[in-house]
């Protein structure tokens, strides 16, 4: 009767305290499996930067640091695809491990359950955190088994450095792929530019009408010169010598001669009724100009694909590691005491409010 009045009394002890206290003793004694967990720690670097960081000045560049986070940030979205969980699933046999009929049924993975279902629980046991500050990326896998826990956790890190190296290689192709791309088009222009040079000359038999005009003008200059020259004497000279005095008649012919030599000169500079000769210097000179633009054009591009190819050759990104996976000796999970003792906790507040509840109640009853 004592033992009836005393649970009468403690009932709601027993009920929020005692009893969930039991039970989830009695489940992290015999029940919870323990889930060890592998960590790695991981960064993504560009080649590109490796100089400037040895100097310091890089840390202070925040567009360095945020394309290696974006890089980082992008491999994170990986290691959590489905794809890749997929194509670990037959190595690993994932999906058994995880399904074990050894682990308790809170955290184990149900039989039959889909892949949107398995991808969701494989996010849970596959924790990913990434550090803003440092850009350093911490994956730590959780498996029933230890050596498990370690082997998914270097799979993990093989695929992320295939990822990485895939990612640089491709970009490095299609630098080098544009570059031969430009190189290809500078080398047809250059080309078409010599070859319209050449059927220039060809077609109007001169190697350079630039010069030709240049050597025309020149002479046609001194002609002029001369020819002013013999017209001042010729005055000169009539002023006390008659027409027929062999000296007027030699000048006369000299003149006459001339003459005809600076119209011969000025005709070849403007054949064909209008400035023909000038004309074709200024055409040729256009044509030149293409042609030494696509020479300038083509060197451009060739020492762009060189230095694009040494570029190639090396790794544009790398993936760091800084701590490999590691193999735990203990189980990380469950914590039974810090969970034992939150619950207990929770177990007391509710204690509280329920026996404060109940005062409450009996007190407007009286």
């Amino acid at each position: 009767m004592n033992r009836l009045h005393a649970l009468r009394k403690y009932w709601l002890a027993l009920l929020t305290i005692a009893l969930p206290m039991a039970v989830a003793a009695a489940y992290y004694s015999l029940l919870a499996s323990d889930r060890f967990v592998s960590t790695t720690v991981i960064s993504v670097r560009r080649a590109g930067h490796e100089a400037s960081a040895v100097n310091g000045l890089s840390m202070l560049l925040p567009g360095a640091a945020a394309m290696s986070q974006e890089d980082t940030r992008f491999l994170r979205e990986y290691l959590h695809s489905q794809g890749l969980l997929l194509r670990l699933d037959p190595e690993l046999k994932l999906r058994q491990h995880y399904e074990s009929a050894h682990a308790d049924l809170l955290h184990r993975l149900w039989p039959g359950s889909s892949q949107e279902q398995l991808l969701e629980y494989w996010r849970q046991r596959v924790e990913i955190s990434l550090d803003e500050v440092s850009g350093l990326l911490t994956v730590r896998v959780q498996g029933f088994d230890a050596i498990q826990a370690q082997l998914i956790n270097q799979a993990l890190l093989r695929e992320a450095e295939a990822f990485v190296n895939d990612i640089s290689h491709r970009i490095s192709d299609e630098q080098l792929a544009f570059a031969k791309g430009e190189l290809t088009r500078a080398e047809e222009q250059l080309t078409a530019a010599q070859r319209t040079l050449i059927d220039f000359q060809t077609r109007h038999r001169m190697l350079d009408p630039q010069a030709d005009a240049q050597a025309t003008g020149q002479r046609a200059a001194e002609l002029r010169g001369r020819l002013t020259r013999l017209e001042a004497e010729l005055s000169t000279k009539r002023a006390f010598l008659h027409d027929d005095a062999p000296d007027i008649i030699t000048l006369k012919a000299e003149v006459a001669a001339v003459q005809q030599q600076v119209g011969r000169e000025t005709r070849s500079a403007m054949a064909s009724g209008g400035d023909a000769l000038n004309r074709l210097a200024v055409t040729f000179h256009d044509i030149k100009t293409r042609a030494a633009l696509a020479d300038g054009a083509y060197r451009s591009a060739l020492t762009a694909v060189e230095a694009t190819r040494i570029e190639a050759s090396r790794k544009v990104k790398s993936l760091v590691v800084i701590e490999p996976p590691t193999l735990p000796e203990t189980a990380e999970f469950p914590r039974r005491l810090y969970e034992l003792s939150t619950l207990l906790l929770l177990c007391l507040a509710v204690f509280g409010i329920g026996h404060l509840a109940i005062a409450t109640v009996r007190e407007h009853r009286d």
